[in-house]
Formats: C-alpha cells, sequence, structure tokens
C-alpha cells in the first residue's frame, strides 16, 4: 500500500493506518517545510474524538532510546539519491531521539551532531497535536533537496499500537523502508 512521490506544500497530508494495526484514532496528519538553512519544521495532528490516545507526562528534552514503544512522531530524511538516512523521534514528552543508518536498516549509530529539537504540545479541537522544529544543518550531505518518510506510532490507553505513515510497503508496517520515503522537500 503506497502512494507516490509527493512535493510538500501548506497543507496537512494524511497519514495511513497501517491495516494490521486498528485503533480508536480517526485520523492523523503531518505538515513538513524547510526553514532557514537545514531546518525543518513539522507539524502532526491527531484526531482523537473517543480520547483514547495515551500520552507520557513531560519530560525534560533528553535523547532517549525506544520511543517508537508509545506515541511518537517520526520523520526519515534523506538525501535525493542516497542510500543512507536519518531518524527522528519526537515525543510528546519532548524526549527525542536521533540515528543515522547507511542504507536499509543498515549501519546504524546515534546522530551526534544534532542539537535537541523545539518540540512543543498541545492539545488541539478533536484531539492532540505536535511540532517541532529540528536543525539538521550539521548533518554532511543533506544540503539538497530532501526524501521525508513521515509516520508515527499512536498508543491508546487500552495499550494498544497503531502505526501511521505517508505509505506502507506491502507486509508488515516498516517506517524503514525505502517505499515509505515519499515526500520531496526542496
Amino acid at each position: 500500500m503506497g502512494r507516490e512521490v509527493q512535493t510538500a506544500g501548506m497543507s496537512m497530508l494524511s497519514l495511513i493506518r497501517h491495516p494490521g494495526f486498528p485503533s480508536a484514532v480517526t485520523g492523523v496528519s503531518v505538515e513538513a517545510a524547510r526553514a532557514g538553512r537545514g531546518e525543518m519544521e513539522l507539524r502532526f495532528e491527531v484526531m482523537d474524538p473517543a480520547g483514547v490516545l495515551a500520552l507520557p507526562g513531560p519530560a525534560p528534552a533528553v535523547r532517549t532510546d525506544g520511543l517508537w514503544r508509545r506515541t511518537c512522531f517520526e520523520a526519515f530524511v534523506k538525501a535525493q539519491g542516497a542510500d543512507g538516512y536519518h531518524e527522528l523521534n519526537l515525543a510528546p514528552s519532548g524526549a527525542w531521539a536521533a540515528y543515522r543508518f547507511d542504507g536499509y536498516r543498515s549501519g546504524m549509530a546515534e546522530e551526534m551532531v544534532i542539537a535537541a529539537p523545539a518540540i512543543a504540545a498541545s492539545a488541539i479541537p478533536g484531539g492532540f497535536g505536535l511540532r517541532a522544529r529540528i536543525d539538521l544543518s550539521a548533518i554532511t550531505g543533506l544540503a539538497g533537496p530532501w526524501r521525508l518518510g513521515l509516520s508515527a506510532v499512536i498508543g491508546t490507553v487500552d495499550g494498544g499500537l497503531s502505526y501511521w505513515a505517508l505509505a506502507h510497503p506491502a507486509g508488515e508496517a516498516d517506517f524503514h523502508h525505502p517505499g515509505g520515503f515519499v515526500l520531496d522537500l526542496a
């Protein structure tokens, strides 16, 4: 289940829920933009009319592994045509993580040149919103246009998890799959 490559504009894009993971959350959307030299702005919105979204409490804005085990918003960024990519995890608590990969799920290392992103979480009518600004300018090789995969792991109060992305490859939920990098950001 995939999508054609899209070019980012200033409108919200709907994420698709992976069919193997039901959820009472009715939708997740995202907006992405480049700002300045090498900065990215993201805005996620979760439509949660039933009030089932599980959110962690506020925490220090520190690097934290394992954020994908609960509600977390993610961006996968690479230079167009590159095999290597960068994974950014943004938690509603303010915690975050950044990793780099040499290729599809290979050569993983913590990305140390990224400073703590600015993350702001808030209630919105009928749900929840998260905004983030991430400075990627210190990453070598990201000067040109970017190809993005944007996704979210949504936890609910009953302990369930659902996986949302701009595109899902066939089979299991896999945000790292090259078929998920479907948004161009110049």
